[in-house]
């Protein structure tokens, strides 16, 4: 029988910040430093949170909040344990899952996650998704690219950028309740955001990254989380 694998098993507590993030979330169920996830009643705990990803946004977001703190081994320790609980779950796999993928940067793992959730729940490009979009001084455009998760959640991305010169910022809200998300009117850099054609958001974005990289200049580490909403328009060119 093969030995279950425990994220408490790492140390996580050499991590002030993280270990904060844990005690202070309204999870109970997160993995924790002192190996009691094991303890039936815990585990029962734990499968009780882990079926609350469906439902509840608080824990969604602790879960995203917590997991992007962790590092790889951690991480493989979290997933090794999904692997075993999930199937046992009445939720779906993508409520589990999505909270994860919505901060996961590696390929390995994010691959790994998108076979948990399985091909039929997977997110294909920003379907359903909306753009705001105003002009700043000097003509940059800045805007908030909103995409569906699962459920009632979103992610955003704000960005400023100008087509034929690149990327001057941008910050990534991996998973947001949708009723919180960004509307028509609201102010970025000094500039009113209005509705704007996704796909037009999207096409300057990715002249945007082409133009970045050309000028042999790193991309903003917000933009590597939401490469799938550009590898498409890029033809063979993706983002790194």
């Amino acid at each position: 029988m093969t030995e279950r694998r425990d994220p408490s098993s790492v140390d996580l507590t050499q991590d002030p910040a993280l270990d904060a993030a844990v005690h202070d979330s309204a999870a109970p169920g997160l993995p924790a430093p002192t190996g009691a996830l094991l303890d039936p009643r815990i585990l029962a705990a734990w499968r009780e949170w882990l079926a609350a990803l469906a439902t509840d946004a608080e824990a969604a977001i602790a879960a995203a909040h917590v997991y992007g703190e962790l590092g790889p081994e951690a991480r493989e320790a979290w997933l090794d344990v999904l692997a075993e609980d999930a199937p046992k779950l009445p939720v779906p796999p993508v409520a589990i899952y999505a909270p994860l993928l919505s901060v996961e940067s590696d390929a390995a793992r994010r691959e790994r996650i998108e076979e948990a959730i399985g091909a039929g729940e997977r997110a294909s490009g920003p379907a359903g998704g909306f753009a705001l979009r105003g002009i700043a001084a000097g003509g940059d455009r800045v805007v908030a690219l909103v995409t569906p998760l699962y459920l009632r959640f979103v992610r955003v991305l704000w960005c400023r950028y100008l087509p034929e010169d690149g990327i001057a910022w941008a910050r990534h809200d991996p998973i947001v309740r949708a009723e919180e998300a960004p509307g028509p009117g609201m102010l970025l850099d000094g500039a009113q955001l209005e509705a704007t054609p996704i796909k037009l958001v999207i096409e300057e974005l990715c002249h945007a990254i082409l133009a970045q990289q050309r000028k042999g200049a790193e991309l903003p580490a917000s933009l590597q989380l939401c490469a799938d909403l550009f590898d498409a328009q890029l033809e063979g060119d993706p983002l790194p």
